[in-house]
């Protein structure tokens, strides 16, 4: 049982054209889960999942610039937005997440469904989808690498540090009051809590993440999230889990996103997951932007999700597992090979090429001579004609460092590019 509440309003963002939407409201034990929905009641269902900390209104720009046809719900997760917090003593973590879902799914009568989930939500997506792999259509990722896995040996010492977090909260919880702020103010520190956000996608979140209250407004959100998760996965696990998906997976990573903030030993295991994404058959392509691009600049990456949910093949866009790319290199590593004339578009896109290799340009390197969008890394893919390949694609695989030599003159708002790849090695710090 739930209810789509009778306040339905337009919503028109970025120039998108204007929808109607209205509110979920989905009874449970404690409480309500609260949403959005976007699109006819006999679209094909698709369920959206925010992040860490956000709502349901990061997917508010987005959404317009999917295909109308489809059924869009947002979730406000339990505990975040307009949705109840958990009963005390409580504690936030990924399985429950996924019981949230559970709950709405049965409420909503799905059977078979497509998730999009951003950052956390991307995470809840591939665990539900490896545990329930029979109602999961297909898997948008947005800048997440579907699962967090933990080392072993650092356990123990997160789950007392979860457990100590509780129990300091709840002694406290008396004593301690919510606080007002004036809306300059809350824009202020959502602002400075997450630096990607657009001022526009701040404003977006604060309709949701805030209420008004005598003197101001509060957070809604549960404090509690914030206390360290005490259900833990190792990779072991993540990687048996992988292995149970049966959906359709697209990964959109984003160049200034969520790996900038990993460390040396999280980026070896994301580089891991994407590995067997790879192998798995996903599409995996790196996107220009940061952590929120989604939410800030949904045109980035609204067609190539909604080519995904159609189902629009992308052959430009095949990934290359980091091995592969390894055993091309290493054929040519001793020797400089000479590659046919590239064409780089004034958008930064590559054209017509028949053989390649990944253009790794310093800000020195790039002159005049080359397209003025091109980015640090491009990846054209051996022996495949491509009608077109994001010069961002392949970002991924920085690792080595080919010299080009640059010259060209410019043709019809085109520049040729004649390059010759030297001996490959490692670069400076780049992914």
């Amino acid at each position: 049982m739930f209810k789509i509440l009778s306040a339905v309003r337009n919503l028109s963002t970025g120039g998108a054209m204007k929808q109607a939407v209205s509110e979920l409201c989905v009874p449970v034990p404690w409480g309500q889960i609260r949403g959005k929905v976007w699109g006819p009641d006999d679209g094909r269902p698709v369920l959206c999942l925010h992040g860490w900390s956000d709502n349901c209104g990061s997917f508010n720009t987005l959404i317009p610039q999917l295909p109308k046809e489809w059924r869009y719900v947002a979730m406000d997760m339990v505990g975040h937005g307009l949705s109840s917090h958990r009963p005390d003593g409580v504690f936030y973590m990924f399985p429950s997440y996924m019981a949230d879902v559970c709950r709405v799914i049965e409420a909503l009568e799905w059977k078979r469904f497509t998730i999009i989930g951003h950052s956390m939500g991307g995470n809840v997506a591939t665990m539900f989808s490896a545990v329930y792999p029979e109602m999961v259509e297909s898997v948008v990722l947005l800048d997440s690498y579907g699962f967090f896995p933990t080392q072993e040996k650092n356990i123990p010492g997160l789950l007392r540090e979860g457990i100590d977090g509780m129990i300091q909260y709840e002694k406290k919880k008396a004593e301690r009051r919510e606080k007002v702020y004036t809306y300059e103010k809350a824009v202020e520190r959502l602002k400075a809590a997450n630096p990607s956000l657009s001022e526009q996608s701040v404003h977006i979140l604060l309709e949701r993440g805030s209420s008004e209250v005598e003197g101001g407004v509060m957070f809604t959100r549960d404090f509690r999230i914030n206390l360290t998760n005490i259900a833990r996965i190792t990779m072991t696990q993540v990687l048996e889990m992988l292995s149970r998906i049966q959906a359709r997976v697209l990964v959109v990573l984003v160049d200034e996103g969520l790996h900038k903030s990993l460390s040396e030993s999280e980026k070896q295991m994301t580089e891991e997951l994407l590995k067997v994404f790879n192998d798995k058959g996903a599409r995996v392509v790196t996107v220009l932007g940061d952590h929120h691009v989604h939410l800030n600049s949904p045109e980035t990456v609204a067609q190539i999700v909604s080519d995904f949910l159609q189902g629009v093949e992308h052959r430009a866009s095949v990934s290359l597992s980091p091995l592969l790319i390894l055993k091309f290199y290493a054929a040519i590593r001793c020797i400089s090979l000479p590659l046919d004339t590239v064409e780089v578009n004034e958008d930064g896109a590559l054209q017509q090429t028949s053989l390649g290799g990944l253009i790794n340009l310093s800000a020195a390197d790039r002159t005049g001579s080359t397209a003025p969008q091109l980015q640090k890394h491009a990846l054209v893919i051996p022996g495949l004609v491509c009608s077109s390949i994001p010069a961002c694609v392949g970002a991924r695989f920085g690792r080595f460092r080919c010299l080009p030599v640059l010259s060209g003159t410019r043709t019809t708002g085109r520049t040729q590019v004649e390059l010759s790849v030297g001996t490959p090695s490692p670069s400076r710090g780049t992914r």
